[in-house]
């Protein structure tokens, strides 16, 4: 790998690192190239990326960067899993840890924060963002056709007592 190839590979960490809601760290050691093409797969129906990169060429595409601090976890065999939602790249991550004891979570960030191995467990355990709209929605939404039913049952309280008066005079 020449200079120009170097920077450009460190232009585009930084971006990474720059970019993502959140960016997990881990080890690879040992998986196969299958195994790494689930994971990559999964993460990029999740909205992640998985990138493998030079330590030495990540450490310098963190410096200056809000989480500059992950640097000493980039040790041995490392790769960064990112999202720009702030949930998803440490949920996959997660999960696919818990599936295959070769995927090894060290840590990552979450813009300025630093997360430990149960920090990204923890962001893990939060709704995606895609749960969160859901949830909020269905708290707009009930309200509303809550005051809807409470609009319409007069009227149908109306039309019930008519019925049955109608009803009555017909017998």
């Amino acid at each position: 790998m020449d200079r120009a190839q170097k920077e450009k590979v460190v232009e585009e960490l930084g971006q990474i690192f720059e970019s993502s809601g959140v960016v997990v760290v881990a080890h690879y050691e040992g998986m196969t190239v299958a195994q790494m093409q689930d994971l990559r797969a999964e993460m990029r129906s999740a909205g992640g990326s998985v990138r493998v990169a030079k330590n030495r060429l990540a450490k310098i595409a963190l410096e200056g960067k809000p989480c500059a601090s992950i640097g000493n976890l980039l040790t041995g065999m490392t790769v960064l899993a990112y999202s720009e939602d702030p949930v998803a790249a440490a949920k996959v991550a997660d999960k696919y840890a818990k599936a295959n004891e070769k995927f090894v979570v060290l840590g990552g960030a979450m813009g300025e924060t630093v997360l430990d191995q149960a920090g990204v467990k923890a962001v893990a355990a939060l709704p995606s963002r895609e749960e969160l709209i859901a949830s909020i929605a269905g708290c707009i939404g009930a309200p509303a056709s809550n005051i809807a039913g409470a609009i319409g049952a007069p009227a149908s309280n109306i039309a019930g007592i008519l019925s049955t008066l109608e009803e009555r005079e017909a017998a």
